[in-house]
């Protein structure tokens, strides 16, 4: 596999990962409509920080783990192309978020910082996170990476969260788009569960 074949691959996958509604969807998506767009995307750039440090530790213990047995890593690396299925089959059967417009006005805001703190510890602290950059490392990332293209992954990966989560930021502060989404949540996560189990099931045929 080309780098760029490596680069579109962790980009589809992640994207795909990071638009199906989970936590961090959630928080940027309660701040939007509770607050206002502007402390949205900067709960958006919490969550692309928070990235980081689960890339940080991702690449790190396979580091360590092909440097201490290469049957865990291959089993690291079969559990992984499971858990890329299992959250696909996951976001399948997930159901609606169910989150109701309020009146930003009557709300008291919060600081900018404060944003980001509440985006970066959402991320952090949710551990699908980080079984998924787990997984995704161990799964696609081969041991002789060099390390301007495991750079520029890194980048990317915080880039298309930060940039993702500040559209839904901008998209879901229109109340016409909120109730169209809310119409059509279902079928769309079900599409991405789809895709990402599909994925899945074609990395085990990857050679």
């Amino acid at each position: 596999m080309s780098y760029i074949q490596l680069f579109a691959l962790i980009f589809s996958i992640h994207l795909l990962a990071v638009m199906s509604p989970g936590p961090d969807f959630v928080m940027v998506l309660k701040n939007a409509l509770q607050y206002n767009r502007k402390t949205a995307v900067y709960t958006a750039l919490g969550i692309g920080l928070g990235i980081g440090i689960h890339i940080i530790y991702s690449v790190a213990g396979i580091a360590y783990l092909l440097q201490q047995n290469q049957t865990v890593f291959q089993l690291v690396k079969y559990a992984g192309m499971a858990y890329i299925i299992y959250i696909g089959i996951k976001t399948f059967m997930s159901k609606q978020t169910k989150i109701k417009l309020q009146n930003q006005q009557n709300n008291k805001q919060i600081s900018y910082f404060e944003a980001i703190k509440t985006g970066f510890i959402t991320n952090v602290l949710n551990p699908k996170a980080s079984l998924f950059f787990l997984s995704l490392f161990s799964l696609l990332i081969p041991p002789n990476t060099p390390s301007w293209v495991l750079s520029g992954i890194s980048f990317m990966l915080i880039t298309v969260t930060f940039l993702w989560f500040s559209l839904v930021s901008v998209i879901f502060t229109n109340p016409l788009i909120v109730k169209s989404y809310e119409k059509y949540e279902s079928y769309i996560v079900k599409f991405f569960g789809v895709i990402l189990i599909i994925l899945g099931i074609g990395i085990l045929f990857e050679k």
